[in-house]
């Protein structure tokens, strides 16, 4: 079953440029993930500091090997220093 997950992130003003690098590496590498078939990343318009991802994962196995890799386990190493709060992340299928 495919697995939909939205994650919205919110950065800290000063760490903004850096956490954006961040993310779009994510982004190229995560890309070349054979369980992925969409991952995009959202700046706010009006928040410039608000991030939001966009997938689409072939299975939950995939999503699961995915957050094993070690540029998603580079941003997990930043998110209690740069990030206002936790990552919101919603999983959901289609009924």
């Amino acid at each position: 079953m495919k697995i939909y997950l939205t994650a919205v992130i919110k950065a800290k003003e000063e760490y903004q440029t850096e956490v954006l690098e961040t993310l779009q590496n994510m982004v190229q590498e995560t890309r070349k993930e054979e369980a992925c078939e969409l991952y995009s990343l959202h700046q706010g318009i009006e928040d410039k500091n608000q991030f939001v991802f966009y997938e689409i994962w072939k299975s939950e196995e995939g999503l699961a090997q995915h957050n094993q890799q070690p540029y998603i386990q580079a941003f997990g190493a930043i998110v209690d220093e740069k990030l206002q709060e936790k990552p919101q992340i919603y999983t959901t299928h289609i009924l």
